[in-house]
C-alpha cells in the first residue's frame, strides 16, 4: 500500500518532531561522564564504583579493554547523574594514587572523528593504491 504525498509529508513532519523531542530529552537528562586515566591494569569496574561512590551515586562504570588481548587499556569512564557529585569526585580524585599509579580524573569529552576540528585534518588511508571508486 502506497501513501499519498500529503500522508508522507505528515509522517516526515511527525518523525522530525519526535527526533527533536528525543534530542531535547537527552540534552535535559545530561549525565556527567568522567574520564579516568592512568588506572592500574588490574582495576575492575567494581573498583571504580567503590572509588567514586564516596562522592555520590554512580550510574555506571566502564574499564576499557583491548579487544584483541582482553586486557585493560588503563583507562575508563564513570557516569554520575548529579553535577555537584561529579565535580566533587574530580576535585577529590584527580592526581591521587590508585595502586601504584597516579590517576587522572576529568570531564570526558566527546570522541573526535576524522575531519573534525582538532583531528589535524588527517584521514585514515590504506597503504594500498585503492581509491574507493573515486574518479
Amino acid at each position: 500500500m502506497t501513501q499519498s504525498k500529503p500522508q508522507q509529508e505528515i509522517i516526515v513532519y511527525w518523525a522530525n518532531l519526535w527526533g527533536d523531542a528525543t534530542k531535547n530529552y537527552q540534552r535535559d537528562r545530561k549525565k556527567h561522564v568522567m574520564y579516568v586515566g592512568g588506572l592500574p591494569y588490574q582495576t575492575t569496574e567494581q573498583d571504580l564504583l567503590a572509588l567514586f561512590e564516596v562522592s555520590g551515586q554512580v550510574t555506571s562504570t566502564t574499564v576499557i579493554m583491548d579487544r584483541d588481548t582482553g586486557q585493560s587499556k588503563g583507562f575508563g569512564f564513570v557516569e554520575m547523574d548529579d553535577d555537584q557529585a561529579a565535580k566533587s569526585a574530580i576535585e577529590r580524585l584527580n592526581g591521587t594514587v590508585l595502586g601504584d599509579r597516579t590517576i587522572t580524573v576529568n570531564e570526558a569529552r566527546e570522541r573526535r572523528t576524522a575531519g573534525s576540528p582538532g583531528s589535524q585534518g588527517r584521514e585514515r588511508r590504506s597503504s594500498s593504491n585503492y581509491q574507493g571508486g573515486r574518479d
